[in-house]
């Protein structure tokens, strides 16, 4: 099993060298014997062997410096190291991460020997490795260059892992971009995740579609796949160039996304692994960024409707309230009531009742501009905040849902038609207003249209014309008992 196989020996020790070369020669190895790590770096690059032996702990080179040197060599990266050294847990941590076959203590020989026969056992066929390298020159320039590449992409790889503090795939990606464009030159670079579906892209201006093409081709999305586009002259105005890298970026075994680096002519030969650096260390921001929106997700989202949910809803018009009042901006909110809907409920069931508020979930937000903000308030209650509308506005708006709530077309699963209508209150924003008093309003005109006969709109913002100042259960009291036997069952 030995009989061809060459052992390059580095050992500063030289008369237990001198025993340990012997009985490896006893095991049929062929043993070239050095006594200096540089002569031993040089001879493996010029020379490859089967297999190196060496000391964790050497003056000059270390095993560690020696195993990443030959590593990253074309000639010997297959060439497989084992070190040797002191017990310790340290000393075999270091001798794992510098990418040894195996790490053995001094004087067992047995452990070495079987180290040696699994390093062989485990050896890509000869034909891959046995390459001419480059010129060897200088083994402490080689090292040098080694350990600064080294540094380069631990530097990138602590850089990338940062970001695992942005809490959103957005804003990673535009840090991304703006470290991308500092440490290499590219027409466009982009990530794309795979849950949810989307891809972030740095291109420049001049060719933006284009790169938006090519990164599409490049990540096999349609163009349905949300994009978030960050367009500037850090990446350059090239029409073409060599096709893109690609990688997968991965965690645990799970495929988190891809990354594509859109490189320039002529490419730099260290292009490809700046890039498999960058999409090793990605993965774990990237999930952290999702996970984060994933949660805000649940905390802020209805989870029948799709909706805001009410304490969203409650805290961001506290804000719209703020800027309205301060700016003189117009603010409207429209408070809504499906009617009915505990009969709903009780004649066609529950399921029933949600597919109703899921219905109503999917048709308000075609009647509201970006920047309303549509929410579930609870129960059958829905609300929307209309910026910039007033009053009138707001009736018009209210109008257009009441007839697409009207016109929807559901059935209870026995395939029995379900009516839909509700009840609908707006008001606009007074001077002193908060969010307890705006809702207050419109809720109280929520209940005229319920008493005046459901199915309409009631908007008003005169005080005097309330029916009572704490909404609901108030308004109830006050009106006659018929009245109030039907909005209970409304």
């Amino acid at each position: 099993m030995t009989k061809g196989h060459t052992v390059l020996l580095v050992d500063p020790a030289r008369d237990p060298n001198a025993v340990l070369a012997g009985r490896l020669r006893m095991q049929g190895y062929s043993v070239v014997e050095v006594h200096d790590a540089e002569d031993g770096v040089r001879i493996a690059l010029s020379d490859p062997p089967t297999v190196v032996v060496a000391d964790l702990w050497m003056p000059k080179i270390s095993g560690v410096q020696l195993c990443r040197l030959l590593g990253a060599e074309l000639a010997t990266r297959h060439v497989p190291v084992i070190l040797r050294g002191p017990d310790g847990q340290r000393n075999r941590f270091w001798a794992e991460r510098a990418g040894a076959a195996a790490y053995v203590l001094p004087g067992r020989m047995g452990d070495l020997v079987r180290a040696l026969e699994r390093a062989l056992a485990s050896m890509a066929p000869a034909e891959h490795f046995w390459e001419d390298g480059p010129a060897i020159g200088d083994v402490r320039d080689r090292i040098a260059d080694y350990l600064d590449s080294a540094l380069f992409d631990s530097v990138v790889a602590g850089e990338i892992r940062a970001l695992g503090t942005c809490c959103e795939f957005d804003r990673l990606f535009d840090l991304l971009s703006q470290f991308m464009s500092q440490i290499t030159s590219y027409r466009w670079f982009s990530v794309a995740t795979e849950a949810p579906k989307r891809f972030g892209i740095h291109s420049n201006p001049r060719f933006a579609a284009a790169c938006e093409a090519e990164a599409r081709a490049a990540f096999g999305l349609d163009g349905d796949v949300r994009m978030l586009p960050i367009e500037d002259g850090d990446a350059y105005a090239d029409e073409a160039g060599p096709p893109p890298i690609v990688r997968p970026i991965s965690l645990g075994g799970q495929l988190i996304g891809h990354l594509a680096l859109a490189v320039r002519d002529p490419e730099h030969p260290k292009d490809a692994s700046l890039v498999e650096v960058i999409a090793r260390e990605l993965a774990g921001p990237i999930r952290i960024a999702t996970l984060v929106e994933e949660s805000r997700h649940l905390a802020t989202v209805d989870g029948l409707t799709g909706l805001t949910n009410r304490r969203a809803f409650v805290e961001a018009l506290d804000i719209e309230v703020a800027r309205a009042t301060r700016y003189g901006h117009a603010l409207s909110v429209i408070l809504l009531d499906v009617d009915h809907f505990k009969q709903v409920n009780d004649t066609h069931g529950h399921a029933s009742g949600d597919t109703v508020l899921a219905a109503i979930g999917s048709v308000l937000p075609k009647h509201a501009r970006k920047g309303d903000i549509v929410a579930r308030w609870g129960g059958e209650e829905f609300v929307v905040a209309l910026h910039a509308t007033d009053l009138r506005g707001a009736e018009v708006v209210a109008e257009r849902i009441r007839k697409a709530m009207e016109e929807l077309t559901l059935k209870a699963p026995g395939g029995k038609p379900i009516a839909v209508t509700a009840s609908f209150g707006a008001v606009s924003v007074q001077p002193g207003d908060t969010v307890d008093t705006i809702v207050d309003r419109a809720d109280c005109n929520m209940y005229r249209a319920k008493s005046g006969g459901r199915n309409r709109v009631v908007a008003g913002d005169e005080s005097s014309e309330r029916p009572s100042p704490h909404g609901k259960e108030a308004f109830e009291r006050a009106v006659k008992p018929s009245l109030h036997a039907a909005v209970a069952q409304s």
